[in-house]
Order: structure tokens, then sequence, then C-alpha cells
């Protein structure tokens, strides 16, 4: 594998493009070797989902579009972040019983620390932001088919 791969997509800002950047990712994972039915496929999913869905429902219609890049490095870290134009940062909001949402940085806080990631809020040169997770790179040996054999 080489030392750095990278891929980046540009999605407008509507509710339709949260599953065309999970399917963007998962594919381009699978490329670099993750095969789509790992269960770290399957978070990192959620996880894109989750980012996505705040980049489209949080910048209140002052971000046209958003950018999903993903890096791998070294064929140790994993990088993903989702950048948009919107100025303000995302708040973690108090978890009220009768609240829909407000939970999804939440979500995706803890699915990162579980695979042992960090997550970062950084501001843009362009005066936007990108929430990026970092993930150690960890991919199965031989992919598993739903019998459980290889």
């Amino acid at each position: 594998m080489a030392d750095h791969l990278e891929a980046s997509v540009t999605l407008p800002s509507d509710p339709a493009s949260v599953s065309a950047a999970r399917a963007y990712v998962v594919s381009t994972l699978a490329e670099w070797g993750l095969p789509p039915e790992t269960e770290t496929a399957e978070t990192i999913r959620l996880i894109v989902s989750e980012l996505t869905t705040n980049a489209v429902q949080h910048t209140l219609g002052q971000s046209p579009t958003f950018r999903v890049d993903i890096e791998l490095d070294r064929d140790e870290h994993l990088r993903i972040g989702v950048t948009d134009s919107h100025p303000r940062f995302p708040k973690r909001l108090p978890a009220a019983v009768q609240q829909d949402n407000g939970r999804g940085l939440v979500i995706i806080r803890w699915l990162t620390a579980e695979c042992g990631g960090k997550l970062r809020v950084r501001p843009t040169r362009e005066g936007g932001k990108t929430v990026s997770i970092e993930l150690p790179w960890t991919v199965p040996a031989e992919p598993v088919s739903a019998a459980g054999k290889s």
C-alpha cells in the first residue's frame, strides 16, 4: 500500500447527500482494503452519516456544499473530515427528553473513542470549519463472508 492515500468529494448541502457521502466513503475504504461488511466499516458508515447530517442540518442554509476528505497515512491512521463553509462550531446540546436531535456529536465522539480515535473541530482559512475523526487503521487479514468463512 502507498504511504499516503487521499480521496475527496464535494456534495450539495442536501439531505440526499448524506447517503451519497456514506456510499462514497465505504466504497473508497473498500478499495483501500476495508471490506464493507465489517464492524469497522459499519462504525465508519455511522460516523460519516452523523458528520454529514450535521453539515446539512446545522449550517442553516449558509453552506451550499460540504466536502468529505478521506486520508490514510502509512497504513496506520485513517482521517475523515467533513468541511462546510458555515462559521458556527458544533455545540453539545443538553439531552432533554423531548429533544429529537442534538446527540450527533455525542454519538460521533463515543464511536470514535471506542475505536481508539479522536475527534477534532478546526476552523478553515475560508471561515468555515472541518469536523474530523482520526482512527487507527486496522483491516481484517481476510474478509469474513456471511457464513463466517473466507
